[in-house]
């Protein structure tokens, strides 16, 4: 039973012209010198080299692997040295250049090892898909879209029909007649593979009813299978994708949706072939039928061809009169193109070339205005609107173009073909395509540069709050230090109202009193002792109460050691008074006794100025060490220590004016006790500028420390002329301070 088939929409018939190249069987073209193959010879992105300049390479070997997941690799298709990689002429209607790897054959085609898989079967259809993805198959009859993507169909798009185009219906290209007619059996055997990963409920070979051969010799070969050879009318574009598919069965694929969409796949008898060639054979793709045809040539046919091959040396094996060659065409005469070199390679698309004479191709007359004919339109396959769309197109109307479905346009030439004006409406619609995709990589670019400036405003926005914590932090920080140096310095309120006091009990006892007994030398050594071991206790005390955490072992030892100090001290120094009491109330009340009991008491203040005095310097020293070791860590409370400094001085001037104003005092009193007369001369006090000066030594002394410690690091090092700079600041601030020093001595030295 004969399967019904459906009249395709439009379409032309232009002369076949394809009795040139089928006199004579497939040919096996000669190997060339040399090989030149692009590495974009599929719709994807480019194959990325995995070779290099200089290397050996064996004929079927990987030289460049696909870089994306629609992209093919491409193969070595002779053996011999890579001589050069980079942009080389490609096929293409512009002349361009593309990258390439250039091979220079040694003659000798040794290939690399295969793996056959004759038993494919039993194989899982993840493995099958990748056999045919590392031998680099594309479509052979149109784009050269990825046949390994095209195949990885998706699981809510299952394919319910497999059709296999053999139409081949553009004049003058018998590539695919020829193989069907000669290796059948090779394309029935692809088929089947397909068939098999698929799994669809239907399959079929379409071929148009102008190949009987070919039509014989496929039927025979699918005997037995489940391949049903379809033979319909010839027409132009029948061969068209779109248009098969509606041929065979009456479906139309939506605009802007795939085969797939509606359970359909097709495929290429050529590429049906390549895929028993990859998975039977193990072979990859490195050659391909190519019909050399055309009045030019003496020999015209098909010639079994390899990638890469230099489109002159090819036109060679077909006896080529350059005289009668006024243009070379790749693809056919509807949709091929002009080649500007004849040096350029035959790639995995290349199914056709043409070198056709002046009266076989002329030159295109000059176009004409639009009479409104409307032959485009009856001719459209797609049922398109060609004259809008020319209209559309000159006028840049891209967003009317869209409207009307360029897209949809397969440039299969037939509204060009008809029109009476010779209009270039293909051109058009090609120019219009590829500014509007332009104008879409364009949005896209500004899309993502939209993305990528947002997402940086959003970082540095995230950076300024960061800072802007760390700031209030750091400022709060310092208010808490600020306060906290506040709160020192009216704690030294009480240290001067203590030295006042003493100051006025020294004056008070002028006149020597009866009342006080007089303290001995051993009680006076354990007050001091008590004082000094008390004081340690108090720091420490206040030390573990302001810290959050528990006190460790080694500060409550020293608790537990400076409390019993304490105890033993409080102890003796009442033991020793209970003696004194003792012995004064055994012995005479007399004047003598008194006066120095009054002694006694005056130099027991002074004792008390002079540890306050000696407070005042270990507390000024330790806040200059807290502020030098703040200036090597680069601190943000300097200045709370400065100024903690600044208190620190003032407490130990008023104790030194208390001191000196005390001494005096004492003076006037009679000596009589050894302590008195022992007594050595007071030490003058500093004045604000000796003050200054040691401030400054103090800071070039840390800025030093500080370079010398980061100059142990290579990643924070200083510059040498910083070291330098700090070590000279260091030196002047002693020097000043040694000179202030000398004048000072020697003014007090004069007086």
């Amino acid at each position: 039973m004969t399967r019904k088939t459906w009249p395709l929409t439009g379409g032309i018939h232009p002369p076949e012209n394809k009795h040139q190249s089928t006199q004579q069987p497939i040919k096996i073209a000669a190997l060339p010198d040399k090989v030149i193959l692009p590495l974009s010879q599929h719709i994807g992105a480019p194959a990325e080299p995995i070779v290099a300049v200089g290397d050996h390479v064996l004929t079927g070997q990987c030289i460049a692997r696909a870089n994306g997941f629609v992209s093919a690799p491409v193969h070595a298709s002779v053996s011999g040295t890579v001589t050069a990689i980079g942009p080389m002429p490609i096929p293409h209607a512009s002349g361009m250049s593309e990258p390439c790897i250039e091979i220079q054959s040694d003659g000798l085609d040794q290939w690399t090892s295969l793996k056959t898989n004759e038993n494919y079967p039993s194989l899982s259809a993840e493995k099958l898909l990748e056999i045919i993805q590392q031998a680099g198959i594309t479509g052979l009859g149109g784009a050269g879209f990825p046949t390994a993507v095209k195949l990885a169909a998706r699981a809510e798009s299952a394919i319910k029909t497999l059709i296999i185009n053999g139409t081949e219906c553009e004049p003058y290209i018998t590539a695919d007649d020829m193989l069907m007619r000669e290796r059948a059996d090779q394309i029935i055997s692809g088929i089947q593979i397909l068939h098999d990963l698929v799994k669809p409920t239907e399959c079929l070979l379409g071929v148009e009813d102008n190949k009987p051969e070919a039509i014989a010799a496929l039927k025979k070969a699918a005997e037995n299978t489940a391949i049903e050879i379809v033979v319909f009318p010839t027409k132009y574009p029948s061969g068209g994708e779109k248009q098969l598919i509606q041929i065979l069965t009456g479906k139309e694929v939506p605009s802007g949706s795939l085969p797939a969409d509606i359970g359909i796949l097709c495929q290429n008898v050529g590429t049906a072939a390549a895929i028993h060639d990859a998975v039977i054979l193990g072979k990859p793709l490195i050659s391909r039928i190519t019909t050399i045809t055309g009045e030019a040539l003496q020999q015209p046919g098909n010639f079994e061809v390899r990638l890469g091959t230099p489109v002159d040396f090819l036109l060679e094996q077909a006896s080529l009169h350059s005289e009668q060659l006024a243009r070379l065409v790749m693809g056919g005469p509807m949709m091929g193109f002009t080649l500007q070199s004849l040096t350029v390679p035959v790639i995995k698309t290349t199914n056709c070339l043409i070198a056709g004479t002046q009266t076989e191709l002329p030159p295109v007359p000059p176009a004409q205005s639009c009479i409104r004919c409307g032959h485009c339109a009856e001719a459209c396959p797609v049922s398109l609107l060609p004259q809008q769309l020319f209209w559309f197109a000159q006028g840049k109307e891209y967003a009317q173009l869209q409207h009307h479905n360029l897209f949809d346009c397969i440039e299969c030439g037939a509204c060009a073909y008809v029109c009476p004006s010779h209009i270039p409406l293909v051109q058009y619609y090609r120019g219009a395509k590829g500014i509007i995709r332009q104008q879409e990589l364009m949005q896209q670019k500004a899309a993502q540069s939209k993305q990528r400036f947002e997402a940086r405003q959003e970082r540095l926005a995230k950076e300024a709050a960061a800072k802007e914590a760390k700031r209030k932090a750091n400022a709060e920080k310092a208010a808490r230090l600020k306060a906290a140096a506040a709160e020192k310095a009216s704690s030294n309120e009480q240290p001067k109202q203590e030295i006042q006091a003493a100051l006025e009990r020294a004056k008070a006892k002028k006149t020597p009193s009866k009342s006080r007994p007089q303290l001995s030398a051993e009680q006076k050594e354990l007050k001091i002792q008590l004082a000094m071991v008390s004081a340690q206790l108090k720091k420490l005390q206040r030390s573990m109460e302001q810290s959050e955490s528990t006190p460790d072992a080694k500060q409550q030892k020293d608790l537990d050691r400076l409390q019993q100090q304490q105890q033993s001290l409080e102890k003796a120094l009442a033991e020793a008074t209970s003696n004194e009491t003792d012995q004064a109330s055994s012995s005479s009340e007399s004047s003598g006794s008194s006066s120095s009991s009054e002694g006694a008491n005056t130099g027991q203040d002074l004792k008390v100025l002079q540890i306050k005095l000696a407070q005042a310097k270990a507390a000024l020293k330790k806040a200059e060490r807290a502020y030098a070791s703040a200036a090597e860590k680069n601190a943000a409370d300097q200045d709370a220590l400065k100024a903690d400094i600044t208190n620190k001085q003032a407490a130990l001037t008023e104790a030194e004016q208390a001191l000196a104003k005390a001494k005096p005092s004492v003076a006037e009193q009679p000596s009589h006790s050894k302590e008195a007369t022992s007594k050595k001369p007071k030490k003058p006090p500093l004045d604000e500028k000796t003050k200054t000066l040691k401030i400054q030594v103090a800071m070039a002394k840390a800025q030093l420390r500080k370079l010398n410690k980061l100059a142990e690091h290579a990643d924070t090092a200083p510059s040498k002329e910083e070291v330098e700079a700090a070590e000279k600041a260091f030196s002047e601030a002693e020097t000043a301070l040694a000179e202030h020093q000398q004048q000072t001595s020697s003014s007090l030295a004069d007086v």
